[in-house]
Order: structure tokens, then sequence, then C-alpha cells
């Protein structure tokens, strides 16, 4: 019977402290609605004594019981002077953010399990410099920037990012305690920022040469001694070096092999088909890694997915388009 009760108090306190989250975050999008670029003003601003500032606080307490006690004005003094800067600090520190404009630069796609990046310009609307400024989303640290001069200064913020598809990034907390350090300045900002995560690519093996296909759908076959060129693969031990990519391999780039067919104009199809028998987000992962496998060995490939088709071609415009398809492809979608 304890235990039931004990449950029941732990569920109403959650659901207690849901609500209150719910109400903070609809108080706040009434108050510091959405937009791509925000001016810090006095209604998006909250300011408090930092945990410094109550030990100050505490101290001036202190001081005034033991210059009334033992009736010593030079005690008194301090703490007359002390309780005029504690009054006049919230002031600067609330100065220090206010007039602060951001503006959402550019949001960079990323992989999911990796870190996505979005730059943000900070600019000053006034004379008045801004120093000390820190952004973050937390529990991340963020950047800590000072806004001096009159050129805007860019800062690039990183979120870690789980999953793949569309994802908004929760609001961005831009925070103060110039000067003193005991006060904090704070707000909320929510600059609109939207991730587009491709999924997390694993690896599925080499690349699916034998369910390359021409333009009659006939299946072509792959040798190191053909006559026409038809790619490039990692090199293995034991391949020809007459058909090593020396090209390739001076330029930088890994060590690869050349593969020659006997079709003139065929092309490389990565199939949902090929991948029968994995979960939906497996083959996600699979043909992803295949996307980037074939661009890196410079193979005009194709992508097939249920309800979509990518014809075949290369380079960084047809790779993204690719790595969207696949990004956006439903959760609930084809599995066999």
């Amino acid at each position: 019977m304890l235990e039931k009760i004990s449950f029941k108090a732990v569920s109403d306190n959650s659901e207690a402290g849901g609500l209150l989250q719910q109400r903070w975050l609809r108080w706040l999008n009434r108050r510091l609605p959405p937009a791509s670029t925000v001016t810090l003003n006095h209604r998006k601003l909250f300011v408090l004594p930092t945990a410094a500032g109550m030990g100050f606080l505490l101290l001036i307490v202190l001081l005034w019981l033991l210059g009334t006690n033992y009736e010593n004005n030079l005690v008194l003094a301090l703490v007359f002077m002390l309780v005029g800067v504690f009054v006049i600090l919230p002031v600067h520190t609330f100065a220090n953010l206010s007039g602060l404009k951001l503006r959402l630069q550019e949001v960079e796609p990323a992989f999911a399990g990796d870190f996505g990046r979005a730059k943000i310009v900070l600019e000053k609307t006034g004379k008045r410099s801004h120093e000390r400024v820190r952004l973050c989303w937390p529990p991340e640290e963020g950047a800590l920037v000072d806004i001096i001069d009159s050129e805007p200064t860019e800062v690039t913020l990183e979120l870690p990012l789980i999953r793949r598809g569309k994802v908004r990034a929760p609001r961005i907390r831009v925070e103060s305690r110039f000067p003193a350090g005991l006060f904090k300045c704070w707000s909320w900002v929510d600059l609109d920022v939207e991730f587009l995560v491709y999924p997390q690519p694993r690896s599925a093996g080499p690349l699916p040469w034998g369910a390359s296909v021409g333009e009659g759908d006939q299946e072509k076959t792959h040798s190191a001694g053909g006559d026409d060129f038809a790619g490039l693969k990692s090199y293995q031990a034991g391949d020809s070096l007459r058909h090593v990519a020396w090209k390739q391999f001076a330029g930088g780039r890994d060590l690869y092999s050349k593969e020659y067919a006997s079709g003139s104009d065929a092309r490389l199809w990565l199939d949902w088909d090929l991948l029968a028998g994995r979960e939906l987000e497996t083959r996600l992962s699979n043909l992803c890694a295949w996307v980037l496998e074939a661009e890196r060995a410079q193979v005009a490939y194709g992508l097939r997915i249920p309800g979509q088709a990518l014809a075949p071609a290369i380079g960084a415009a047809h790779r993204q388009k690719a790595l969207t398809l696949l990004a956006l492809f439903p959760v609930q979608g084809v599995s066999s």
C-alpha cells in the first residue's frame, strides 16, 4: 500500500512539473515569439542576483548589524556605499545586453549522431558595447564573446543531434554577468533554427556493382579488363597495379583501383530492395553510406526508395538531393 501511495505522489509531482513547464513555454512564446532576427529589450530580458550576489547581500546585512551594534560610523558608511553599488549593478548588467541584435545566418545539415552547427550574427544597435555575452543551448558550453566594434560578430553554436529528419532546435540562452558577476541578465531566444539531419552512415559492404543497370535495364558486368571505364573502387590486395588510380592518389585521396565494364551507358543504382530484411533505419543508414562511398569513388549513381527515385548523376548537388530524400523518408515507411 505504501508503494502505491509513493508512486501516486511521484506521478502527481511529475504531472505538476510538466504543467508548469507547458505554461512557462506558452508564456515565453507570447512574450518572445520565434523570429530569425531578435533585438533584446526590456520585454525580453530578465535580471536576478547570482549566488555571489546573494553572498554580497548577506555581507551587507552582517556589516550593518556590526555597525549598529557597536555604533561604528565607519562600518555604517561602508554599508551605505556597498548598498549603493548593489542597487546600481543590476542596471549596468541589464544595459550590457539591452540593444543587442541576434540574427540567424546559416544552419548546416548534419548526420545523426553528430553536432549540428548554426551560425549566428551579433551586432550592436547603439553605441554601447556588449561584453562577456554567452550564447548556448544548455547544457552545452556555447560561446563567450565581446561585441565592442561596430562590425557584426559571427558565432557558431553546436547542438548534438540524435535522430534524422527535420529537428527544431530549442531556445538559445543569452546571458551576461558583466560587470561584477553579482547579477545575471538573460533571455531565451528562439531564432527559428531547424536542422536537416541525414541518417547516420553505416557500412553495408562494398558498392552493389551487380545491381548496376543501363537505360534498357540490362545488367552491367564490371571487371578489371573491360573496355569502358566504369568508376573507382577501394584498392584491395591483389588488384593489378596497372589499374591503380595514381592520379587521385597523388592528389591526396585514398588508394583506389579503376574498374572497367563491357557496357558504355550503364549507371550504378542504390536500391532499397537490395537491403531486404533489414530495419527501416538500418536501410537508410546503409544507403547513406553507399551514397557517400559512390561520391568518393566519383561514380554516377541513382537512388531508389519506396515512392521516390533519383536519376543517376554525380556531384555535390546530387549528393545533397540523395541525402535529403533519405533524411525526410517517413518514419512509418516500408520496412520489408
